[in-house]
């Protein structure tokens, strides 16, 4: 069935592999792809991700996943043995993998899906909607429509996140903001409750490459108290570039209508994030100054699966119940503070390592 038009188009939207001649059919790779919707009124949030790996075929990483991270940090997650069943377009965003039954693939319109997949899930720039079962049986479904509003950068001109030379084979993994911010309407059935909503705070975004960064963290709210259409990604991690590695990290804060910008190379950033518990941003602008600061409790959040040079692993932990504040100030004239928020729904994360102490970065 043919989809439908796209609402959205930013750069990287499309699914990256095969690539090109710098990146063959079989090299190592991976593609992953994250949702989000923000509950206020049940004071809950709800993140899906879903990933590829090796799409080839045949090596003993082939495969995907569909994970879920649910209210009080619940987690749920279906594996898929192998890669049929999975497609997605290179021109649009669009995925999905139906594993029972197995195939055709292809984007099914809602109901169609609802009535023929069992076990599956099946994404796009307007729609998430999904099926898993875990171990343990238990059955979690979702069905929601996005309406965006903001991509990645100014409003109406989305940009590549990671700048032009994410196009080339430089940076790995690489890295889109698909949708800072947008409203979601629909239902999602979890642990014997249906949650119903309408105009929640929505986001998405992506990665992927054919090398695993080694250690990151992340930071994203876009549910702020008393503040509608603020919307906020943090970020930053050691990364590969051609044959070394380097720690950058950046900031993006839609607000009024406007979007600012913070990125290594081009504004000064610091970042000093603890293993588990705290995250403290600090980024100069000629003419702004953001800070994001983000804490949980030690016992908060819970790992997550993420693809790793061994398959998909255990490497990172996840909270969407931190709490985070953003100021935004302007450096010249008046001085005036343009924001000052806080939300209990920030989405907060740490991955690989091992993390020695405190993470310091300046750049």
């Amino acid at each position: 069935m043919p989809l439908p038009a796209a609402v959205l188009t930013t750069p990287h939207s499309g699914y990256h592999w095969p690539g090109s001649l710098l990146s063959p059919r079989n090299r190592r790779f991976f593609e992953g792809w994250y949702y989000r919707v923000s509950l206020a009124e049940e004071g809950e949030s709800f993140a899906f991700m879903y990933a590829i790996e090796d799409p080839a075929g045949g090596a003993p990483t082939s495969g995907g996943f569909a994970q879920v991270l649910g209210p009080e940090d619940g987690r749920t997650y279906q594996l898929f043995a192998g890669v049929e069943g999975f497609w997605a377009t290179p021109d649009r965003l669009a995925l999905g993998h139906r594993q029972d039954p197995p195939g055709p693939a292809g984007y099914l319109e809602p109901a169609d899906f609802e009535a023929q997949v069992r076990r599956g899930y099946q994404a796009t720039d307007s729609l998430n909607q999904g099926c898993i079962e875990d171990k343990t049986g238990e059955i979690t479904r979702w069905c929601y429509r996005i309406r965006p509003v903001h991509g990645w950068g100014a409003p109406g001109r989305p940009v590549a996140t990671m700048g032009w030379l994410s196009y080339l084979p430089v940076f790995e993994p690489g890295w889109q903001i698909l949708m800072a911010d947008g409203l979601a309407e629909g239902w999602i059935e979890w642990r014997g409750r249906r949650y119903t909503f309408t105009g929640a705070p929505a986001y998405g975004e992506k990665n992927w490459g054919g090398a695993f960064p080694t250690q990151w963290f992340w930071a994203q709210a876009n549910a702020f108290e008393g503040s509608p259409g603020a919307a906020l990604v943090a970020g930053g991690g050691r990364r590969g570039v051609l044959w070394w590695e380097e720690s950058v990290a950046m900031v993006g804060f839609y607000w009024a209508g406007r979007f600012y910008r913070f990125t290594a190379g081009q504004e000064k950033l610091t970042c000093t994030v603890a293993p588990w518990g705290h995250w403290h941003i600090e980024a100069l602008s000629q003419r702004h100054r953001i800070e994001v600061r983000g804490t949980v409790a030690p016992q908060g959040g819970i790992e997550l699966l993420a693809p790793t040079a061994n398959g998909s692993r255990f490497v990172c932990r996840d909270t969407l119940k931190g709490e985070v504040r953003v100021r935004l100030e302007r450096r010249w004239g008046d001085r005036a503070v343009l924001f000052d928020g806080r939300t209990p729904l920030g989405g907060l994360e740490t991955g690989g390592g091992p993390w020695d102490g405190e993470w310091r970065i300046s750049c």
